[in-house]
Formats: C-alpha cells, structure tokens, sequence
C-alpha cells in the first residue's frame, strides 16, 4: 500500500504523516472486511464487540457502564447499541433488584446463538485481512502497536 500512488500525489509525503495516513487506510480496510462479514447478520462491529463483552461476562449481568469501559471503541452511545441489540432479541435489559438506577444487562440464547455464527464469519474476515503477514511478524506489530500506550 503505497501513500502517494492511493492520494494520486507524486510528491513524496513527509514519514509522520505517511505513517498516520498509513494508520488510517489500514484501519478503514479492517473495518470495511469486519463490517462485511458482520452485514449478512445485520450487526454492526460496535454491536458485535458489545455481544463479545456480554458473552465474557459468563451469564452475570453489566452495566453500561462496564460495557462502555470495554468497548474496543468508545462512543457515547451505548444505550442506543443495547435498544438495538434488544430489538433483535440478543440482548435482555433489567432494573437491578438493589440499586433501582443501574441497569443490568445480559446477553440471551438467541444473543449466544446469532454471536457463534458472527463469530466464523468474523474468523474468516480476519484470516483474509491478515493473510500477508506471518505470525512472527504480527508479533512485531503487536510490539510496535504497545508503543501508543
């Protein structure tokens, strides 16, 4: 993926900004094979990161608070991802029996069921997204990636 050839610039890009626009269009390409895999399921990455969440929470109740705070991205608007989630019959909301202003959520058999089909097409997405690097080499990312902390 070379910069200049994808802005159509024949002026050579200075490294930092080379290097973020590199992070961006690397970005963009993950999210748009995730967002596909995830189209035929009618989920979006966000939904499906809040699905993973519920499912690691091995059936106790998250607030959205939690769900907020793990998120891979953060947004604002995590209650509308829960209404969505719930009008697909994924997700289940309650009125915590001990404090009457949190709200406990937890993720239903059909939430469980619909994630295990999400979570193969999501696997093959990843395979292909990632098929030109070896595995020593997404180390190295992963390394590389650590130095943003």
């Amino acid at each position: 993926m070379n910069v200049e050839d994808i802005l159509k610039t024949e002026k050579e890009i200075p490294l930092k900004s080379r290097t973020l626009i590199h992070f961006l269009l690397v970005n963009n390409t993950i999210t748009e094979a995730l967002s596909a895999a995830l189209k035929p399921y009618g989920v979006s990455l966000q939904q499906f990161n809040v699905l993973r969440i519920l499912r690691g929470q091995n059936k106790k109740p998250a607030s959205l608070a939690t769900l907020n705070e793990r998120m891979v991205t953060k947004m604002s608007n995590t209650t509308r991802l829960v209404d969505k989630l719930l009008l697909k019959g994924y997700v289940e909301r309650k009125v915590c029996p001990s404090n009457r202003r949190k709200v406990e959520i937890r993720i239903t058999k059909e939430g469980l069921l619909a994630l295990k089909k999400m979570d193969a097409s999501m696997s093959e997405a990843e395979d292909n997204v990632l098929q030109n690097l070896s595995d020593k080499e997404m180390e190295q990312l992963n390394i590389l990636f650590n130095k943003f902390e």
